[in-house]
């Protein structure tokens, strides 16, 4: 099974200076970067079968990291801006 990567880094790779400053200089765009990047891991492994579990929790996981990448992205758009 093919999964596909899903980290900041490959999602927004025109904004790679930004993600370095603000991981650096920003505790908020930092904490959000770690918790993103825990639940991209936690889907991963439930993707590859190395967890199990309902397809709603997998959803909610989704729907979750997606509302992260949302305002990570509004954050490094208004940093580069």
């Amino acid at each position: 099974m093919n999964i596909e990567k899903h980290d900041i880094h490959h999602e927004f790779p025109e904004f790679k200076v930004e993600i370095r400053d603000l991981k650096m200089n920003n505790a908020h765009f930092s904490r959000l970067f770690k918790n993103y990047h825990e639940l991209d891991h936690e889907v991963i492994r439930i993707e590859e079968g190395v967890e199990n579990t309902s397809d709603q929790y997998l959803d909610n996981l989704k729907l979750k990291r997606l509302a992260l990448k949302d305002e990570l992205y509004a954050m490094l758009k208004q940093h580069a801006s």
